[in-house]
């Protein structure tokens, strides 16, 4: 609690009982009429043969009048001379009256009167000096014993029921709910166009339609007399008490106790009367600027925040105060556990994703980490509650992420706010997008693995190659880490990860299948590595190894065939025949080179073959079978080779 206001005696032991009370700027209008300064009150005009039956009074500031029940008939007064303006004669027998100001399109505001005779509704526009009829009347179940207007509503308590009753031109009625125990039913209107509706100790804010727009009743010590609203406030008279709340956040913010208090009137922001049956006190607000730094202390920001939109300071100032608040209500939301809340309220913010981040553990080097500087010690967090943390972090870094990368281009500096002022932030785009995929980064391995190769597989992705390298393998997430590095083009490091898991029982990349697919995606322009990595393959698996240069993949293709021809020929040659076999009837070589090297393959192979087959024969048959043996093959298809292919023994 805090001091909102401060009760100041303006009259005290009126030899008059007061029945009913309105006011006007400083001007107090009860059945004589005073003006009040802070500590003097001055009688201004007395009216002892105004009504000898005042039932309500009503001030129109907008229109200099005072409209009144008197002797159960609706009455017009001018202000300032209290001559009579108008009397209503259809409202004879009026037990009770609502007035509304209406915006018009044109931004013009417009009087409507609502007249409680007997068990109808009568309704009235104010024009001219006079009260017309505004549309036919409207019957009500019982006679009416509270009421106020709600847009284009009339919400009316009677002895048992709230009911609402809209002013559609049926007169639709709608019935809400009990009065409960209290004598009188209690309507009041809030600034904001809707009703505050008592329910014995409960408060409920109706709008238009009868639908409540606060998620739970204000709930008083006591059953509320009468209420006046004064934003951030509602300020409600008890039998002892006048108590003072906010609806949002649901707040009890002063008890002012004071000798039997009855009736509560505002004369505009900040002028509120409070009168018994003979006493009189002003509620003086205390300054903005304390009751600011009282909440502060108590850690409410959401009401300081409120109030700071109230003041009346420079713009720059004003703006300035706001943010602070605003950053200290995002800050005490997260050491609340309230995380989505926190990360929704920096996001609007524009606060430093880096200053957000290092709200959490472990998630930035902890050079930088230790530049940042918090309003208080962060909360510890583990278990079920960080990764609650984690979840709202990746929903807020994802945001900023979006709205980053298409800033990407511009030459302008990021524009983020440090949480706290002197707090150096980072202006760089580029940096803070390699801040926040890193930190998704963890955040997912933490949360959900299965997001990491998505993000690692981003066009854009930003992700800091050593922090990212070095939690990868900490998690012992290898698949993972090759996406990593064949995403910045580090094949080898790639490569080297596969070849050192491939011989790992318990790993995913056992075997030489993801090398090969690696391989056969790097194109000629990593040929140099091809040649690096394969030869471990070739050598455990020749036909899969052979597979890196002749899959029907255009970066397979695509290879400089000379070159690997070479390569296999140096160090594989007993899959250079395959190979050329492979593409020149797959592929449809057309180069003679390829041709005339395939033939030569082959003749060294027959010559090969013969020279197995001769020695395994007894002597003396040998010549016999190799001439047998060369009449099985007809080499006169080679006659369009080189002529030094065509020499045949």
């Amino acid at each position: 609690m805090h001091d909102a206001y401060e009760p100041v005696p303006i009259l005290e032991k009126l030899p008059l009982q007061i029945d009913c009370l309105a006011a006007w700027g400083k001007v107090l209008t009860l059945l004589i009429q005073y003006r009040s300064n802070r500590f003097e009150v001055t009688l201004e005009k007395s009216h002892k043969n105004f009504s000898k039956k005042i039932q309500q009074l009503y001030v129109v500031s907008q229109y200099k009048i005072l409209v009144s029940l008197l002797e159960n008939n609706i009455h017009v007064h001018d202000l300032l001379t209290f001559q009579q303006i108008t009397v209503v004669p259809k409202a004879k027998g009026a037990t009770l009256f609502a007035c509304d100001l209406q915006k018009t399109n044109s931004g013009e505001e417009r009087l409507r009167m609502c007249v409680a005779v007997k068990k109808k509704l009568q309704l009235y526009y104010w024009k001219d000096r006079e009260f017309h009829e505004l549309q036919g009347d409207f019957g009500a179940p019982d006679i009416p014993k509270s009421m106020a207007w709600c847009e284009n509503s009339i919400c009316v308590g009677f002895k048992r029921d709230y009911y609402l009753i809209r002013m559609d031109g049926r007169g639709t009625i709608k019935e809400l709910f009990p009065t409960g125990k209290q004598l009188e039913p209690l309507v009041a209107p809030l600034a904001d166009g809707k009703v505050a509706v008592g329910q014995d100790d409960l408060t409920v804010v109706l709008n238009e339609e009868g639908t409540c727009t606060q998620k739970c009743a204000l709930n008083w010590t006591d059953i509320p007399i009468a209420m006046e609203h004064q934003p951030p406030y509602i300020i409600a008279v008890l039998p002892r008490y006048v108590e003072i709340r906010t609806f949002e956040p649901r707040l009890l913010v002063q008890s002012v106790e004071l000798q039997r208090p009855r009736f509560i009137t505002s004369a505009g922001q900040n002028i509120v009367y409070v009168a018994s049956n003979h006493f009189v006190w002003r509620l003086v607000p205390v300054s903005i600027a304390s009751q600011i730094r009282q909440l502060l202390q108590d850690k409410q920001f959401e009401l300081a925040l409120q109030l700071a939109k109230m003041k009346d300071d420079s713009d720059g100032d004003k703006k300035q105060q706001i943010h602070h608040i605003q950053n200290l209500y995002a800050f005490n939301l997260f050491c609340q556990k309230r995380f989505d809340d926190s990360m929704q309220v920096f996001a609007k913010l524009g606060t430093d994703p880096t200053h957000v981040i290092g709200l959490y553990p472990d998630l930035l080097p902890s050079d930088y980490r230790k530049q940042l500087h918090y309003p208080n010690p962060l909360p510890t967090l583990s278990g079920a509650e960080l990764e609650k943390a984690h979840l709202a972090l990746i929903d807020y870094l994802t945001q900023k992420r979006s709205h980053l990368v298409k800033q990407l281009n511009d030459s302008d500096p990021s524009t983020t706010s440090p949480l706290m002022e002197g707090t150096p932030t980072i202006k760089s785009r580029k940096k803070l997008l390699q801040i926040i995929d890193t930190t998704l980064l963890k955040c997912y391995l933490h949360t959900n693995v299965a997001l990491v190769s998505p993000l690692l597989r981003l066009e854009n992705n930003h992700c800091h190659i050593e922090e990212s390298e070095y939690v990868l393998k900490k998690a012992h997430k290898y698949s993972e880490l090759i996406i990593l590095y064949e995403k910045k083009g580090l094949h080898q490091k790639a490569l080297q990860v596969l070849l050192d898991q491939s011989t790992k029982a318990n790993s995913p990349l056992k075997g030489h299948e993801r090398t090969v697919q690696y391989l056969q995606r790097l194109g000629s322009e990593n040929l140099g590595i091809i040649f690096e990595f394969s030869p471990w393959v070739l050598k455990i698996c020749p036909d899969d190894g052979l597979k890196i240069f002749t899959e029907d993949l255009t970066e397979v293709e695509t290879l400089p065939r000379d070159k690997v021809l070479n390569f296999l020929t140096e160090g594989f040659r007993d899959l250079a025949i395959p190979y050329l076999e492979h593409i020149i009837y797959m592929w449809d070589e057309k180069g003679p080179a390829f041709h005339n090297v395939l033939i030569q393959l082959y003749l060294e192979k027959v010559q090969t073959l013969m020279k197995e087959y001769l020695n395994s024969l007894p002597e003396g048959k040998s010549k016999r079978k190799i001439l047998k043996l060369i009449k099985l093959h007809s080499f006169s298809w080679i006659s369009n080779y080189d002529a030094h292919l065509m020499i045949v023994h």
